[in-house]
């Protein structure tokens, strides 16, 4: 799960803000927002992370599947 949304709300900030930091497609920022994407890059969520001054632990969330 990402946080984006939370994180962008939290801040009152916008997707074109983002997009304008990072360089990034509106496109490409709306879809991880909208938790849409079925996988993004490493470097995308990099610059994510870097406009928003943030450590991808805090944009991510993973919790393993239980197993066995």
């Amino acid at each position: 799960m990402n946080n984006l949304s939370i994180i962008l709300g939290e801040r009152l900030l916008t997707i074109g803000y983002v997009s304008k930091k990072t360089g990034l497609s509106r496109g490409t920022i709306s879809t991880i927002y909208h938790r849409r994407a079925d996988s993004v890059r490493l470097d995308t969520l990099k610059k994510i992370c870097d406009c928003l001054q943030i450590p991808l632990s805090e944009l991510i969330e993973y919790t393993p599947k239980g197993g066995d």
